[in-house]
């Protein structure tokens, strides 16, 4: 039987990046904050000659920046939005990877580039489509830099292995959120299945009257339907007088 190799034995570059990616899923399974986040500061971290990371998303049907590093990558992020063009967006519809090494000259891009060099002094950029569509999340991570030709070959390459990595821990980190509502939605049905049963069968009403005794009773107490529903099962009783009569 083959065995895997010590991690003594495994480059220490390779045993880094194996780490780092670690970590982030790491992140992303414990976090309830935005999962982006954890990204665009990975993003810094293994692509050292970028200044600052960002992630655009499309939000019915519209860009929308859901994680940046600093305001100067949203604020360059911004600047595609205003123009409908720039690397990140055609990166993201075209989905592939963009590396204009100067943006001040860039013939692609040309209002986009004289912009974000004026305004914020950015001249070079990398842009990649993150793959999530099983998410049905459509994304692009955003890597800037502040001189001409920033981004070597390793960029390229830490950037690529972060895209790919980061798309399928996210996505990973949707469906177990996913999963999660679906399960307190379920939880939630059941219980309020079980107090419309409770009452059925003490104030002999119907299904239908049951649960409007319920809906009332929580839209007087201003309390959520679930909440109602396990007072029912605990106690047998319903109580639908508004908060504040006597």
């Amino acid at each position: 039987m083959t065995e895997s190799p010590s991690s003594a034995s495994v480059p220490g570059h390779l045993r880094r990046v194996a780490e780092a990616f670690e970590r982030l899923g790491r992140q992303l399974h414990a976090s309830g904050s935005n999962p982006f986040d954890a990204v665009t500061e990975l993003a810094l971290e293994r692509v050292p000659h970028a200044a600052a990371a960002s992630i655009t998303t499309v939000v019915h049907g519209r860009f929308v920046t859901a994680s940046a590093t600093d305001d100067i990558a949203r604020r360059a992020d911004a600047i595609q939005y205003d123009l409908g063009s720039g690397p990140c967006i055609d990166a993201i519809v075209d989905q592939t990877i963009y590396q204009p090494k100067d943006l001040a000259s860039d013939l692609r891009w040309p209002d986009y580039g004289r912009r974000v060099d004026a305004e914020l002094g950015l001249r070079s950029m990398l842009s990649y489509r993150m793959n999530l569509e099983s998410t049905g999340v459509i994304a692009g991570l955003n890597l800037y830099a502040h001189r001409t030709a920033a981004f070597d070959e390793h960029d390229l390459a830490e950037g690529l292995l972060l895209t790919t990595h980061a798309a399928q821990a996210v996505g990973a980190a949707h469906l177990r959120d996913r999963a999660d509502n679906l399960q307190r939605a379920l939880d939630s049905n059941r219980d309020i299945a079980t107090a419309v049963g409770v009452l059925m069968s003490e104030q002999k009403i119907t299904r239908d009257q049951a649960f409007d005794l319920l809906r009332i009773a929580s839209q007087n107490t201003n309390r959520k339907l679930r909440e109602v529903a396990l007072d029912v099962i605990e106690t047998g009783a319903l109580d639908v007088t508004p908060r504040g009569w006597s």
